[in-house]
Parts: structure tokens; C-alpha cells; sequence
């Protein structure tokens, strides 16, 4: 994980170095381990080329840019997984710039990165061309920001995350479809960067990769979802429950399970070791104790070396509605008053009494549940299950600071999901070694973080599924899990890497690996949920049954719940609109 920030401005235009050393500090708290800048003057345009780096892979210290002795620099953010050979003891950035630096056009660059699999965000200068390269990921697994010159701010700028809202630049989040491609040497010549801007910059779209070249390019895009249908006098292939998998399903259950075990060894494996943290935890998990969290932490326990533990990041609001709510029922007079509900901690006895508060959201209920299924499975591990408790007074105190992170994605739902995913990823908390101890304060070392983001969409795990087959048949649920795939790039992936990335930690998503995307898109609809049989049996089956058959009896049963929902980091104060603009 690394931050980068390039800026392209005219000599003769006097910009705002204030405002350049902000983004600078935002990007390099993304990259704790090491800063620099690398400067390039041309007759009318100076480039800065920065960046930050959080070590992650290899067994050397790394310093960005990237530079060769041709003058050719690579701002790298992003980790290769798949399509390029790398050793353990090898950085990937360093091995991708020995083969980006010999390339020249953007059919060239864009066929390199439909080869390789991995969350990336990269800014390329050709020293030899004279042509800036710049793209994300198929997924948007990682953040990119750009500003185009205008006649307020003439000037271009590339950032992982900015300063915040500020009228010095217009960031909007960088399309994933294309390899930028800005020719320098033109800009150089044109008297008006504003102007001639546009003239100089080229697209190149991912897609062409697949159409025009006799190659097969693994990863030039997403895999689109099988359009068959199922016959229409399709059997209903559980009853209400997971205990009796038909033999139809075996062979693509065990696969799921084998490319997901896959790609979270990827994702856990030769993590740098800092040897002052030996024997602390290096990988942590988003954990919920949902079915998506808790599969990906009982794989990852196959590959994380046993004298480890894993830390188990889960997050809690004080929410003084919802408090309210809880003592004297629902205090919105325009909806029939709620009777108070019984909750797990109610009823089981392992939930000692000093969790039970303010703090006792959902998610703190199946997550204290859940590691105990896992210590079960598991005996030979330590799961470190961080109650990360948040009071109100903070969450509004640290509210600016989150915004600012966010930009330029500015609703209502966005914040409630920013500040849960802040808050969890920084990992500040307790632990208790058993259910009934008193706690103590715990901070995670980890800075890999597993996130279980993905599932819903390739799964059919949302409520929109079941309606989609309710007014248009199994055509019209196939048809949103295409535009869910289709939405993935543009949805929450930019605004949560800009969030967590901000305490030099690093997001995994094992569901987004572009090997699992194409395995599940490929497989028929009627193979990954069956919208004809109930809630948490039906949505996401094959998962379901996945868990099941991996002993997590528990998880397998689990009904979806939003992340700020479970977490009550949504909805505060008021019942506002998710899609509502903040205020300025």
C-alpha cells in the first residue's frame, strides 16, 4: 500500500504550495515506512512525482518512485497476485517497473496490465516517449483521484486522497474502464494547459484487449455473468435448511471453496515481519460474524503460521437514538411503537454482563457468538476478538477528519460506513481472554486487514435479488447480478481504501480477486442462490453450504445485515436518507 501524488503545473503559473504539502501529508500517511519526491522540469511544465510506501511485500526496504537510469518513474500502488512471477523475498513493484519501463504506447501498457491480477492504482512517465500512463484496477480496488485543469485551477493533479474539500482543486475518482494516457511532449508545446489538455490525453479501454488482440488477456476486465436460464419447472434444491446438499451442487461447492481458500492464501501469505512484533498479529480480519467475514477468517487460519494469532476487528457504536429506541421503544411517533426485542446476549450465558451496554450492538452479538464457533474449530489458535468500542463524543469529534478522507463522495450512508470502517481499521480496543474476563486495552499490529465486501454482489446476497425474481423471473435476477459486477468499480471500494488506507494499513478483498469473480460469474444463476427458498438459506446458497460443509454451522445461517446497521454507526441523530447530501 503506498500513497502517490502527481502534479503537472505551468512555470509561469504561481500555485498554492500550501495547499500541495496538505496533499503530500495525506498521502504519506498511507505509507508510514518511506516518503519522496522525484521532479522533472520540461521548457513550460514541471512534474512532481510523489510518493509514500507501506511495506508489504519483499524482504528489503523500498523507496518510491520507482527510477530508472533513463528517467522513466512509477508511482506504484498496488500488489500483483496473479499474471507475474514474485518471489517472496521480491517486491512487486520493483519487478513490475523492470518490465513497465521498456513499454511506449498505450496499447503496450494496456495489454501489460490485462496480464496481471491484483488491487492497483499506478502513475507511469515514459522518459523515452514523454507520456504519463495512469489507471486503476478493473474492480477500483484501489484509489486514484484526478483534477483536470481548469481556468480557476489550471493545473493537473493524481492523488490516492486529497485534503479534503478545498476550492484549489475538483477531484473526481479516476474510471476504471481505461489506461490514461497524457502525451507530455504536446502539453509542453501548448501555451494553455486548460485548453489543450483534453488534445493530449487518451484513452485507451480495457475492454479492446479482449476484442482486438488473438491473445486472451486473463484480466483486462471483469468476467460477464452466465445468462443461461434454469428450466422452468426447476426443483427446489434444498428444504428450508442447509443439511442435505443435492448431488448437482458437490462439484461447484468444493470449487468455491478451493478458489476462495486460494485467494486468501494470497492474500495472507509473506507478509513482511517486523522483528520488534514477533509473535503479534500480522493479519486481521473486518469481522461481523457474518457468513462473509467469518469463512474468509477460518481460511486464512490454514495459512497464517499457528504461533500467530488473528486479530478479529469488531466495531461498536454508542448511538444515542438507537439508545433511546432500546429504553422506551421506537421514538418515531409516526410508526407503530415496536415492542422491546430479545437479543442473543440476552439468552446466552457465554456473553459476560460487562459487554452487555451501549455497546451490544448486532454485530458485537454474532461476532462474541462467532469466535466462539471459531475457537471450536480452531483450538490451536489465539483470535484476538477486539471489541473496538466508540462513544459518541468521538465519533462526532472525529466526523471532519473521516469527511475529509471521504472526499469527494459526500452522503449520509457514506459517512455511516466510513466511520465504522475508520474506526475498525485502526484497531484500537480490548480483549478479553475469556468471554467472562474483565478486559484490557489492545491495539492491532496487523496491516492486513481481510474485508468480505464482494459476496452480495456475485452471490445474489441482497434484498433487491429476491425482488428482482419476484417482478421479472430468474432473466431479471441474472440481469442484476450483471449490473452488480457492472457498479462494483464505482460504488464503495475508492471511498473505503481512502479511509483505511489513512492509518498505513492495507484492505484485502479475497471475494474481488478477479479469478474468484470469473468462477462465480461463469457459474449458472440457479447454482449460487435459489430467491424461491427462505432468507438466510436461499441468498448466497452456495456460500452457505460452503460454510456449512467448513463446520461453521452458525455463520452459515446468518442473514445479511449493512455494515452500519449492524455496527449503529448509521442514523445518529436523525432518519436521514442514506443517499442525502452532507452538509457543507
Amino acid at each position: 500500500m503506498c500513497g502517490i501524488f502527481t502534479q503537472i503545473v505551468h512555470t509561469g503559473f504561481q500555485h498554492r504550495e500550501e495547499l500541495t504539502q496538505r496533499i503530500r501529508e495525506a498521502n504519506a500517511t498511507r505509507g508510514p515506512d518511506a516518503r519522496k519526491s522525484c521532479c522533472i522540469s520540461c521548457s513550460q511544465l514541471n512534474l512532481e512525482f510523489f510518493s509514500s510506501e507501506l511495506r508489504l511485500r519483499g524482504n528489503n526496504p523500498v523507496v518510491q518512485p520507482h527510477k530508472s537510469e533513463s528517467g522513466s518513474l512509477l508511482c506504484w500502488n498496488g500488489e500483483i497476485f496473479a499474471g507475474m512471477d514474485v518471489r517472496a523475498d521480491e517486491n512487486d513493484g520493483i519487478k513490475l517497473f523492470e518490465q513497465l519501463r521498456s513499454l511506449e504506447t498505450g496499447d503496450q501498457v494496456r495489454h501489460f496490465f490485462a496480464s496481471v491480477e491484483g488491487p492497483y492504482a499506478f502513475a507511469f512517465y515514459s522518459a523515452t516517449a514523454q507520456k504519463l500512463f495512469f489507471s486503476r484496477d478493473p474492480l477500483g480496488r484501489r484509489s486514484l483521484l484526478i483534477h483536470r485543469p481548469s481556468a480557476t485551477n489550471p493545473y493537473f493533479l493524481l492523488a490516492s486522497v486529497s485534503a479534503g474539500p478545498d476550492p484549489g482543486y475538483s477531484f473526481e475518482e479516476l474510471d476504471t474502464g481505461h489506461i490514461h494516457c497524457l502525451d507530455i511532449a504536446t502539453l509542453n508545446k501548448a501555451n494553455d494547459i486548460v485548453s489543450a489538455f483534453d488534445g493530449c490525453l487518451s484513452l485507451f479501454s480495457r475492454s479492446d484487449s479482449v476484442s482486438s488482440s488473438s491473445i486472451h488477456y486473463a484480466y483486462a476486465e471483469p468476467t460477464k455473468v452466465n445468462t443461461n436460464l434454469p428450466p422452468s419447472d426447476l426443483p427446489l434444491p434444498l428444504g428450508d435448511n442447509l443439511d442435505i446438499i443435492p448431488a448437482w451442487l458437490e462439484e461447484p461447492l468444493e470449487n468455491l471453496i478451493t478458489q476462495l481458500n486460494h485467494s486468501v492464501m494470497l492474500k495472507v501469505r509473506d507478509i513482511p515481519q517486523d522483528l520488534s512484533l514477533k509473535g503479534q498479529s500480522r493479519v486481521a480480519v473486518l469481522f461481523s460474524g457474518g457468513i462473509d467475514s467469518t469463512i474468509l477468517t477460518l481460511l486464512a487460519d490454514r495459512h497464517v503460521p499457528r504461533d500467530e494469532p488473528i486479530d478479529l476487528l469488531n466495531v461498536a457504536f454508542e448511538n444515542p437514538r438507537k439508545i433511546k429506541v432500546q429504553q422506551k421503544g421506537n421514538i418515531n411517533p409516526n410508526k407503530k411503537k415496536s415492542k422491546a426485542k430479545v437479543s442473543e446476549s440476552d439468552t446466552d450465558p457465554t456473553l459476560s454482563n460487562s459487554t452487555v451496554a451501549e455497546f451490544m450492538v448486532p454485530d458485537r452479538v454474532t461476532g462474541l457468538s462467532e469466535v466462539e464457533e471459531l475457537r471450536k474449530l480452531c483450538p490451536g489458535r489465539v483470535w484476538n476478538f477486539v471489541e473496538i468500542n466508540v462513544p459518541y463524543h468521538e465519533s462526532q469529534a472525529t466526523r471532519q477528519h473521516v469527511e475529509s478522507l471521504m472526499n469527494p463522495v459526500r452522503t449520509v450512508m457514506d459517512l455511516s460506513l466510513a466511520l465504522a470502517l475508520y474506526f475498525a481499521s485502526r484497531g484500537i480496543g480490548q480483549i478479553r481472554s475469556k468471554p467472562e474476563d474483565d478486559p484490557t486495552p489492545y491495539t492491532s499490529t496487523a496491516r492486513v486487514l481481510i474485508n468480505g465486501l464482494g459476496s452480495d454482489e456475485l452471490l445474489g446476497g441482497y434484498g433487491r435479488h429476491r425482488t428482482a425474481f419476484v417482478t421479472g423471473g430468474w432473466a431479471a435476477v441474472v440481469e442484476e447480478l450483471q449490473l452488480e459486477i457492472d457498479r462494483i468499480p464505482t460504488r464503495n471500494l475508492g471511498r473505503d481504501d481512502r479511509v483505511i488506507s489513512s492509518h498505513g494499513k492495507e484492505t484485502r478483498h479475497p471475494f474481488l480477486s478477479l479469478d474468484v469473480v470469473s468462477f462465480l460469474a461463469r457459474l449458472p444463476v440457479e447454482y449460487k442462490m435459489d430467491p424461491r427458498l427462505p432468507a438466510g438459506v436461499g441468498d448466497k446458497m452456495l456460500l452457505r453450504l460452503a460454510a456449512r460443509r467448513l463446520g461453521l454451522v452458525e455463520a452459515s445461517g446468518r442473514k445479511k445485515r449493512a455494515m452500519q446497521f449492524g455496527s449503529h454507526s448509521a442514523r445518529m441523530e436523525g432518519d436521514e436518507k442514506g443517499d442525502k447530501l452532507l452538509e457543507s
